[in-house]
């Protein structure tokens, strides 16, 4: 019996895919729910397990083909019918190893070393060529090369110029949406940037007096980034607007708080989103953001995590960034940018101390956020940072 493989239900939003990489070769045993394949989505990965164990037939696409819904793309042959077929036929099985009278794991060897198959000479049963025929051969081949770097002594001078080389390689459909995404953004909204600065010592003294028994009591460390988000919630209760979106001509108020998350991938910049921040405690957002990143990492994020947002915090100060003009992720109409904590002398009632302090930036959507509420916002966060007792007070 033979199964097919075929692409899983795309989300609405996600018209067509592309093949990113196919783990298995046609001819290669697989198990029951071993992934065969993964589909790259504008949004996230896709993995395609092997609904039966068997052996990978035809490929129909290759890696980089675009792929529609539900679309064919392999089929498999299962286990439990060949194994039948076996019974059935003894004398024929053994001779029918494809067209060629090859084994999956000859034309394996041979496709990998590029072998031509008129010289080799089989040793097997009627004449088939097994696979100790092609290994043989391609040992043979190793000996001479054995005496190739005493000839090849003369041409050594040029062995410098072989490191100059280069690599091209097609863009991911995420890398293509992102720039896509922050194109978009440029072109179609007035955005400016407004900054300002913040002592971080309490909250390092805060981190430093109870991290230790946050973490046995919740199982996770004490981070910064709850502290971020959770200021950040507060001031968006007291300017609307920068939670707000635009949608044509209409200005569309959100009453809940959802906050993006800007997360660093091996496949590039992604933002999931934490739902309810207003609803969450510290030792909750920190275990939300842990479970986001390792899903970010392991391109296990869902297309419904990374979907809505009314506001989007980005810290690139975890790389070592000082100061940056981050991009509004759209729809949204703001973004806040974290930066590296760096000790700095600052004058404090007339002296000068040295303290830890960050930059803070926000970018926002000027058609929609004008200057008081962007910098009364921004004040807002640092002030709930420099006074984290504040976010708890509710004052």
């Amino acid at each position: 019996m033979t199964i097919e493989i075929k692409v899983p239900d795309l989300p609405e939003s996600v018209a067509d895919a592309t093949i990113a990489t196919w783990h298995k070769k046609p001819g290669d045993l697989v198990a029951r729910d071993e992934v065969l394949v993964d589909i790259e989505t504008d949004k996230v990965v896709l993995e395609v397990p092997a609904p039966q164990a068997g052996v990978l037939g035809d490929i129909l696409q290759a890696e980089g083909a675009t792929v529609l819904s539900r679309q064919l793309i392999a089929t498999i042959k299962a286990a439990a019918v060949a194994g039948e077929e076996t019974k059935e036929k003894p004398a024929e099985a053994v001779a029918d190893d494809g067209a060629d009278g090859l084994s999956p794991s000859v034309r394996r060897l041979i496709g990998e070393h590029d072998i031509d198959v008129a010289k080799l000479t089989g040793t097997g049963k009627g004449g088939r060529i097994t696979k100790d025929d092609v290994e043989a051969y391609i040992k043979a081949l190793s000996k001479p090369a054995a005496a190739a770097p005493v000839a090849a002594a003369p041409v050594a001078p040029v062995a410098a110029l072989a490191g100059r080389s280069e690599k091209r390689v097609p863009m991911t459909r995420l890398r293509k949406r992102i720039a896509e995404r922050l194109l978009e953004a440029k072109n179609t909204t007035a955005m400016l940037t407004t900054f300002n600065e913040v002592n971080m010592k309490p909250i390092m003294d805060l981190r430093k007096q109870y991290g230790e028994i946050f973490e046995k009591k919740h199982g996770i460390k004490l981070g910064f980034m709850s502290f971020y988000v959770k200021a950040v919630v507060e001031s968006l209760k007291r300017y609307p607007e920068v939670n707000a979106g635009l949608d044509g001509d209409d200005i569309v108020y959100h009453n809940y708080f959802d906050v993006s998350i800007a997360v660093s991938t091996p496949r590039g910049l992604v933002t999931p989103v934490l739902r309810d921040c207003d609803n969450m405690s510290l030792a909750d957002i920190e275990k939300a953001i842990k479970d986001l990143a390792g899903k970010g990492r392991d391109g296990k994020l869902t297309v419904d995590e990374l979907t809505g947002g009314n506001f989007t915090i980005t810290n690139g100060g975890v790389f070592g960034s000082l100061m940056s003009t981050p991009i509004i992720n759209p729809p949204q109409s703001a973004i806040l940018g974290m930066h590296k904590i760096q000790d700095r002398p600052m004058a404090v009632d007339g002296k000068v101390e040295i303290l830890p302090m960050m930059y803070l930036a926000l970018s926002y959507d000027h058609r929609l956020i004008d200057g008081r509420e962007s910098v009364g916002f921004l004040v807002s966060v640092k002030e709930l940072l420099e006074d984290p007792t504040r976010l708890l007070l509710d004052v």
